[in-house]
């Protein structure tokens, strides 16, 4: 028996079923008792933690629009009177900040919002001599370790493709860990093409790969080096094995042949170090 209603199209229970798969698609699903994230004003990032946004005020080609601090934060980044800073800050309880990070977040009870900082050209690389080449790595969390790792191991600058990369946003930046403000960050439209630009550049480009017939170690040469790093998963395309200069594998024991993205390239770059001051 039908539980439509008299007069009603016979299709409007499946209408009704529609509707409400298209309520619970839109809706965001987020844990009990977690606030979404609020929308972010357009042109600006909001960054937050401790070594983030410290980082950021540190940088002189960051633009901080207004801050959002708790008094403790601001004891812990040494702010004294917040009205002699050059921009609008505000002391707020921690829940202030929740609204606007979404209580997920670990903000530390301190929120900037800041001018984003536009991707450089490639012609940006100057006499950069070791360069962090991603190929559509999407999480930013990833990406943000990378970036640490670049940091630390003093990479020149990070090239990513311009569309399948995260963009500049508070959770890259809280992975990042301070590292956002401290790289030069590339993206390029066509990764082929710009390998191709590194290559009449000096540049000598290994891709990383678990099916590399050498290791890393084996494939360094001295002088200018780019190390090009594959998406999860799915790892470096095909077009980008063709057109790098070679492929290498990192040289693992364990019975585990890969290892996550960002730790790959923490492990590449100690490796490309250790060569190169040999």
């Amino acid at each position: 028996m039908s539980d439509d209603k008299p007069g009603t199209p016979k299709d409007s229970h499946y209408a009704r079923l529609r509707r409400a798969h298209r309520q619970r698609t839109h809706q965001v699903q987020h844990p009990r008792g977690a606030l979404p994230a609020a929308s972010v004003p357009e042109g600006l990032v909001r960054l937050y933690g401790l070594h983030t946004v410290r980082a950021a005020l540190d940088n002189p080609a960051r633009t901080v629009h207004r801050m959002l601090v708790t008094r403790n934060a601001a004891q812990r980044l040494g702010l004294g009177d917040l009205s002699a800073l050059p921009f609008p800050a505000e002391e707020v309880e921690p829940k202030a900040i929740d609204a606007l990070t979404g209580t997920e977040a670990v903000h530390q009870g301190v929120l900037i919002e800041a001018k984003a900082r536009a991707p450089k050209p490639l012609s940006a690389l100057g006499d950069a001599s070791l360069v962090l080449v991603l190929d559509q790595v999407t999480d930013p969390h990833n990406v943000g370790a990378i970036m640490r790792s670049a940091v630390a191991f003093g990479v020149d600058a990070l090239v990513t493709t311009a569309r399948h990369s995260p963009a500049e946003s508070g959770v890259l930046a809280k992975a990042a860990s301070g590292a956002l403000e401290h790289i030069d960050h590339i993206a390029v439209r066509n990764l082929a093409d710009a390998l191709g630009e590194l290559h009449a550049a000096g540049f000598y480009t290994v891709g990383l790969d678990s099916e590399g017939l050498q290791t890393l170690e084996e494939t360094i040469k001295d002088g200018k080096l780019a190390l090009v790093l594959g998406a999860e998963g799915k790892g470096l395309r095909q077009k980008t094995r063709q057109t790098v200069n070679a492929l290498a594998r990192l040289d693992m024991p364990g019975p585990i042949r890969s290892l996550n993205v960002s730790n790959a390239a923490a492990v590449s770059l100690y490796a490309a170090r250790r060569r190169s001051e040999r």
